[in-house]
């Protein structure tokens, strides 16, 4: 039999405050009731999802996740930072709700892939559906390989601190023998994750380091999507 549909049903603590939520990212609400409880339906061109209301449930203690495949992880990622900026004047990269930045994974068959954690504490995790492909060419250092590491600790399993400490350990010892795509690209994530714990002056630090690092047009014009998102934190 072909044709399955399936929709995730999420928790969270208001369902008005999710439907707001999920507007700005260009949802449509397809469902709603609050008797006998709260539940509501929301849906953005194929992709739908459910949540049902628990009164005094907190996002931080949320188990909800749900894998959506997608054919360009970038172009929705764009599609949703624009309504966030439409919205709240930004894209949200720190507390609840906010969103991660679409990375190469190491742990998913190095796919690009990005998370929104929306007001429920639920991770509604993009993947794209084929990896990237690595230039035949490609030489990456062992900071690269550790922005890997700290991506996975991070991004999909949400522990910044963990992140962190892979990343200052990494500079430490392989800054000075790192390519300038992995140097800028470790620095850039370093500030985001300084965000995320709310250390504004850290963050500042590592933008301002990514400054100083001189760069070509053709190294800035690969790094096009990194510095973006050095961008987005500035915007915050």
């Amino acid at each position: 039999m072909a044709g399955e549909v399936s929709v995730p049903c999420l928790p969270c603590e208001s369902i008005d405050e999710v439907v707001a939520f999920y507007k700005v990212l260009g949802f449509e609400q397809t469902y709603y009731q609050q008797r006998p409880n709260p539940y509501v339906m929301l849906q953005r061109e194929d992709l739908q999802l459910g949540f049902f209301g628990m009164p005094g449930f907190d996002p931080a203690n949320s188990y909800g996740t749900c894998v959506v495949i997608v054919a360009d992880t970038g172009e929705i990622y764009r599609a949703f930072a624009d309504g966030m900026r439409a919205a709240y004047g930004k894209v949200l990269v720190a507390g609840v709700p906010r969103m991660t930045r679409p990375r190469k994974r190491k742990n998913v068959e190095n796919v690009s892939g990005f998370s929104v954690i929306d007001p429920g504490g639920n991770w509604i995790r993009f993947y794209a559906a084929k990896p990237t492909e690595e230039p035949a060419d490609a030489v990456q250092s062992r900071l690269g390989k550790s922005l890997k590491s700290a991506v996975v600790m991070g991004d999909s399993r949400g522990s910044e601190e963990q992140a962190i400490r892979i990343l200052d350990a990494a500079l430490g010892r392989y800054r000075d023998t790192a390519t300038v795509q992995d140097l800028v690209s470790v620095l850039a994530y370093r500030a985001e994750l300084a965000v995320r714990i709310d250390d504004a002056v850290g963050a500042r630090e590592y933008v301002a380091q990514i400054r100083e690092v001189p760069l070509t047009q053709e190294q800035r014009a690969g790094l096009a999507d990194v510095l973006a998102g050095v961008e987005e934190l500035q915007e915050g």
